[in-house]
């Protein structure tokens, strides 16, 4: 009867772990899309699910039996989030945000609102697992706690990528947690669960989309109704005068899907008058200066248009790359140029730097379109989805990959004079030569390669030639530094004001609700922690400048982790204590992470890249993982313990932002001063073996 008992034990805390996971992902995946500002601070979600399961463990002592809550504060945390849903960005000197408007005042309440309400959503479940943890062997309630957070993380990556839905995942979240409810609080926890569920429901349009990473929707532009995707008109590539469409992303314009060839609209309308003085001469620029492009390559291609550009001045082949599935499906049903159906066309789903790393150098032509991301590609990174692909070492290889006489492109949606300038200034820098600029609606930079420079037109439809191309000192976007978005390198003002609002909350509520009298062993903890959380944000973005900025990456990332975490444990079971030798391979293995040049990585094949991702990257987690569990095999306070670890996580999460005043080799020092921490405070409470 007591090993029976000691497994159900072992399920409930995997189930808790799984059910954590998985609504920590799926609030990092919905919540930006209902909160534009959260697009931008999505980070700030993983933090406060680290610090509400924290906070749950060092509670489970004071006797409260506040799992049964958990119900009804997803549901205040689903009212909170619809009550702040039309909360938009607040400006920024320091920062170009697309369609800014909210005061900053406004701004700062949303986040310390959604902060908190998320950090209240996680603690009924940190004390759930706390009282298993002080109830079961430690490391095996690790080995389960680890395991049901990687089935967690990959259930939600296949559901995610697969069909994602708001309602769905509630759905699934409320049946789980429904198994580990007592009887007396079923009825109850069930009317609170199916109230979040309608909610998320009456709040959630039949005609929305969702992509990897946006929430999409549909608008006709002639009648300003939202369209269903079931619902595209029958053979709109044969339309006379076809209808265009605006495509939205989290509520706002992303991209405009039609044709740019005015002899597809009838003489005298709307319609041909916008294609005949303005669309049409956005996507064709590079033809200014190759008249008669073979290879094209498009990067962002979307909706279409600059292939149809290439397609109109006669390209013969056209490799078309794009992140988003979802745009690609969009742009076949409603988009009327059809160039996906066209045989010279070939689609890649793929990011753009990605697909840069393994191209031949056989262009006449390679087209950045407008890539301007409206999100971060992760909730555990600040960097942009489209961070890696405007950096000099990115151009510099798309620049690589044209033939003699070619010509490389970049059109940007941007009113900015500084970004402008940034801009040129890395694309002279990474071809070595200073390219011809066009301003108007956005700017194009067209860089040729050899030959004499081309005389090309002052004037192109409604973009005039720029000449402020004088030297100006910028931080350029770089690998290691991949902010194109930040004016300098430096943390916007703004971000400083959250993480300082939100630390000081965080602090005060540690403090007041545990009495924050930590001993050595709990700092060491922290240390822990709080290195885990940046080693893992800076791996992933590592990793995602070898493969892409895709969501793919991000998810397996992060089950890599868990799964070295999960081995580490398991190994850590036939240990008797902690030994001061594995700080050794740890230390090292993060230098040897910071120390190996990132071209080294990237000139590999796709095999040697993987390898070195699944084998390098994740090692020093490994030996993170070793010293974790056999430091906290005999601890009497586990629960207290591990709610420390997790609190360290929290710091190190906000930590992250360091990465844009500093860039990331830096932080891999962070990460190795924490460790450094750990090892003398694990020695100086005793933890170490003298052998």
């Amino acid at each position: 009867m007591l090993g029976l008992h000691t497994e159900r034990l072992h399920l409930r805390l995997f189930l808790i772990s799984f059910i954590t996971l998985f609504v920590e992902l799926m609030l990092i995946r919905w919540v930006p899309s209902q909160v534009r500002l959260i697009a931008y601070y999505a980070n700030l979600m993983l933090i406060s699910s680290f610090l509400g399961v924290g906070l749950g463990a060092l509670l489970k002592d004071r006797g409260w039996r506040l799992f049964r809550f958990f119900p009804a504060i997803l549901l205040f945390d689903v009212a909170c989030l619809i009550f702040f849903r039309d909360t938009s960005l607040f400006s920024s000197s320091d920062e170009m945000r697309y369609f800014q408007g909210d005061s900053p005042l406004r701004g700062y309440l949303t986040l310390l609102a959604i902060f908190a309400s998320n950090v209240a959503l996680f603690v009924p479940l940190g004390e759930g697992a706390g009282h298993l943890f002080d109830q079961l062997p430690r490391l095996k309630a690790y080995s389960w706690d680890i395991l049901g957070s990687l089935l967690g993380t990959l259930g939600f990556g296949a559901f995610s990528f697969l069909f994602f839905s708001p309602i769905v995942g509630v759905v699934m979240v409320s049946v789980a947690f429904l198994l580990l409810v007592e009887r007396p609080a079923l009825l109850p926890s069930a009317a609170a669960l199916c109230a979040s569920c309608a909610l998320v429901a009456g709040f959630t349009t039949g005609d929305v989309l969702w992509s990897p990473y946006y929430h999409i929707t549909i608008v006709d532009t002639d009648t300003d109704q939202q369209v269903a995707f079931q619902d595209a008109p029958e053979d709109v590539r044969k339309l006379e005068d076809p209808p265009t469409y605006n495509v939205r992303v989290n509520h706002f314009f992303y991209q405009k899907h039609g044709s740019i060839d005015p002899k597809r609209f009838a003489p005298g309308s709307r319609k041909h008058a916008k294609a005949a003085q303005e669309t049409y001469y956005q996507f064709t620029m590079p033809y200014l200066v190759v008249k008669d492009p073979r290879r094209v390559l498009v990067v962002g291609a979307g909706s279409g248009k600059d292939v149809e550009g290439a397609l109109i001045h006669g390209a013969q082949s056209i490799d078309a790359v794009e992140i988003d599935p979802m745009l690609i499906r969009i742009a076949k049903r409603f988009s009327a140029n059809g160039v996906y159906f066209d045989s010279r066309v070939r689609l890649f789903i793929d990011d753009a730097r990605s697909f840069f790393n393994h191209a031949e150098p056989v262009y006449d032509v390679v087209a950045f379109s407008y890539l301007d991301s409206q999100a971060l590609f992760s909730a555990r990174s600040s960097v942009r989805l489209d961070g890696y692909v405007y950096t000099v070492e990115s151009i510099q290889r798309a620049y690589s990959l044209l033939n003699e006489g070619g010509v490389l492109s970049i059109t940007f949606a941007t009113s900015q004079i500084w970004m402008t300038k940034k801009l040129i200034q890395m694309v002279k820098e990474a071809t070595g030569a200073t390219p011809i600029v066009y301003t108007g609606p956005g700017i194009a930079i067209l860089a040729p390669k050899g030959g004499a420079a081309p005389q090309l037109p002052e004037r192109y439809g409604p973009f005039e030639r720029f000449e402020g191309l004088g030297e100006v000192e910028m931080d350029l976007a770089r690998d290691d530094w991949p902010f194109l978005y930040l004016r300098e390198r430096t943390i916007p003002t703004d971000y400083l004001i959250v993480v300082a609002i939100l630390v000081a909350f965080t602090i005060a509520v540690v403090r007041t609700a545990t009495g924050m009298q930590w001993r050595t062993e709990e700092s060491h903890f922290f240390a822990l922690g709080f290195s885990f959380l940046l080693l893992q944000t800076a791996n992933i973005a590592r990793v995602s400048l070898y493969f892409g900025t895709t969501w793919l990456v991000t998810t397996l990332v992060i089950a890599g982790i868990l799964l070295m975490v999960l081995l580490a444990n398991l190994l850590a079971m036939r240990l008797d204590r902690l030994h001061p030798g594995i700080y050794v391979p740890l230390i090292v293995s993060v230098i040897v992470l910071i120390a190996i040049p990132t071209d080294w990585i990237l000139d590999l094949s796709l095999t040697g890249r993987l390898a070195w991702t699944l084998l390098m990257v994740p090692l020093p987690v490994f030996f993170a993982g070793l010293v974790f569990s056999t430091s906290f095999r005999n601890q009497e306070k586990a629960a207290s313990c591990w709610g420390a670890n997790l609190l360290g996580a929290t710091i190190g999460g906000f930590s992250e932002y360091l990465a844009m005043a500093t860039g990331y080799s830096v932080v891999f020092i962070l990460i190795i001063v924490g460790y450094a921490a750990s090892f003398f405070l694990a020695r100086r409470c005793g933890l170490l073996s003298r052998t």
